[in-house]
């Protein structure tokens, strides 16, 4: 499928990276080989081919996949509240 946009798909695998942080900034790449193309080529991760089965994210990239998971999976604030009383 061609027809999607890539920018939103970007985003939500970079937010997914997040989830699978360990090392404090390394992924497990178990994602389309086109979309770490382009967080590499956007300078969110480091070069994601080679042998390890996790891709190293740059500063920026672990900053930006922290905000993208909190933005789009977060719990809204009525969540939140809701779950406390």
């Amino acid at each position: 499928m061609e027809d999607y946009d890539h920018e939103k798909v970007d985003e939500m695998v970079l937010a997914l990276m997040y989830l699978t942080l360990h090392d404090d900034y390394r992924a497990w790449k178990s994602f389309d080989w086109d979309v770490l193309d382009r967080l590499y080529e956007k300078g969110l991760i480091y070069d994601p081919k080679n042998k390890a089965k996790s891709v190293a994210l740059t500063e920026e990239g672990v900053a930006k996949s922290a905000d993208l998971l909190q933005r789009h999976f977060g719990a809204s604030k009525t969540t939140r509240d809701e779950k406390t009383t």
